[in-house]
């Protein structure tokens, strides 16, 4: 095993009475600026060294975490883990990943570090450039400024079984905030995206251009009567109707009971069009990483498969509770046990651009924004707070708001349709997702 701090915690804590530890070592630097009418208005820097401790004393663990890497508050720390294990609940499930499970290749090229450290001064152009291409739009009356972001990170882990990982990852980020008025109403838009590397980031002018065009769509809303109607999720904001579905498969949601589908493994949850993957070594992905955060393998896998539920989304400890196999997913923080989490996740494209689904629906509610969800976890009931367009005919015809969409998430998944409009635009993917019908709540 290297010599590093997380190392020197875990052999700490096994000579301070702990039978076996997990210790991690962050580090995490970012520079981000905003601008507000071609003013620099904020120039943040931010660095953080965080360190985690999780230890196991027999079937006992506890899990403490500090930014003080000093020699003396180490050694507080791994005391202060090892005295809270000896008091905690037995957990006949918790423990290390086994040798045999543990990634053999820590470091594949994933292509997530960019060398490049973009200086306040490039930022700050990025900014200006995507705000002023957004303030130079049609019906735009103010803004909430433009912003450019970089930041870099070092993740690691060693555990007393023998593990020992590093990665590291870059990001970089621009964006742009406007509002729109037309004399009776003001209504704002945003655009922004991520990447990996920085010449991969988008031209600042064309997510200005976007920022302004989403905030003039959305001026005029109406609202609209109760009906049902036919329902399609905007490409940008779809993965949000996916998110309860990693919610349902979360072994530890699964071994508890508490979901909607804990009787569906193996069956038909989504029409035979909808594929559902799950890839932590996607090269520059923005979810991607090279072992999972307990140090097990991780690896592509489809979720969902032809419609099909073909796994439960498993760390350490569901997996033992279940008598299953490990499947890579555990994700946690600085402080607390793991649960687990997705890498870079991707609904795949169905054969309809976004014009063909809403000719094909006919007349209905395109959603652009979503808020304020509510899902009752053991049915899936579930209902959204949303905006967006009315479409009839297959064609835009105004901006509506203040309507709720409700529906049985087991029923709306079972009759969803996947467009072929999926982008690029974060760590969880999708097209726009057109839903037959579903109950629509206005005025």
């Amino acid at each position: 095993m290297m010599s590093h701090l997380s190392a020197d915690l875990v052999s700490a804590a096994l000579k301070a009475g702990a039978d076996a530890a997990e210790a991690i070592d962050a580090e995490h630097q970012a520079l981000s600026v905003n601008v507000r009418n071609g003013a620099l208005e904020e120039v943040e820097r931010e660095e953080a060294r965080d360190l985690s401790l999780r230890v196991f004393v027999g079937r006992r663990q506890a899990t403490v975490s500090g930014s003080d890497i000093s020699p003396e508050g180490r050694t507080r720390l791994v005391e202060r883990a090892v005295a809270m294990a000896r008091m905690a609940p037995e957990d006949p499930w918790a423990g290390l990943v086994d040798p045999a499970e543990q990634a053999r290749d820590p470091h594949p090229a994933l292509d997530l570090f960019d060398p490049a450290e973009p200086d306040p001064e490039t930022l700050e152009g990025l900014a200006r450039e995507a705000e002023a291409a957004a303030l130079d739009m049609p019906r735009i009356a103010n803004t909430e400024g433009g912003s450019a972001s970089s930041s870099r990170s070092v993740w690691r882990l060693a555990t007393s079984s023998g593990f020992f990982g590093e990665h590291r990852a870059t990001g970089f980020h621009v964006g742009a905030s406007v509002i729109a008025g037309d004399g009776e109403g003001m209504e704002g838009g945003y655009d922004g995206l991520s990447r990996r590397w920085f010449s991969d980031l988008p031209a600042p002018q064309a997510v200005g251009r976007e920022a302004a065009r989403r905030a003039a769509a959305r001026l005029g809303a109406r609202k609209i009567a109760s009906t049902t109607a036919p329902v399609i999720f905007e490409n940008r904001i779809a993965m949000a109707l996916i998110g309860p579905l990693l919610g349902a498969i979360s072994g530890p949601s699964v071994a508890r009971g508490v979901s909607f589908l804990k009787d569906r493994l193996g069956q038909s949850v989504f029409s035979a069009d909808v594929t559902l993957v799950d890839d932590p070594h996607l090269a520059r992905g923005l979810g991607s990483a090279p072992f999972d955060d307990e140090g097990a393998v991780n690896r592509r896998m489809a979720l969902i498969e032809a419609g099909v539920l073909t796994t439960w989304l498993h760390n350490v400890a569901s997996a033992r509770q279940m008598g299953m196999a490990l499947t890579g997913h555990a994700s946690r923080g600085s402080a607390g046990p793991s649960g687990v989490g997705t890498s870079n996740l991707t609904l795949q494209a169905g054969t309809q651009d976004l014009a063909g689904l809403m000719s094909d629906a006919g007349a209905g509610l395109l959603v652009t924004s979503m808020f304020g969800p509510s899902l009752n976890a053991n049915t899936g009931d579930w209902s959204v707070g949303c905006s967006g367009l009315w479409f009839e005919g297959g064609e835009i015809a105004y901006p509506v708001s203040e309507i709720t969409v409700a529906g049985s998430l087991p029923d709306i998944y079972a009759r969803l349709v996947p467009g072929a409009d999926l982008e690029n635009r974060g760590s969880a993917n999708s097209p726009s997702l057109l839903v037959d019908g579903l109950a629509i709540a206005g005025k």
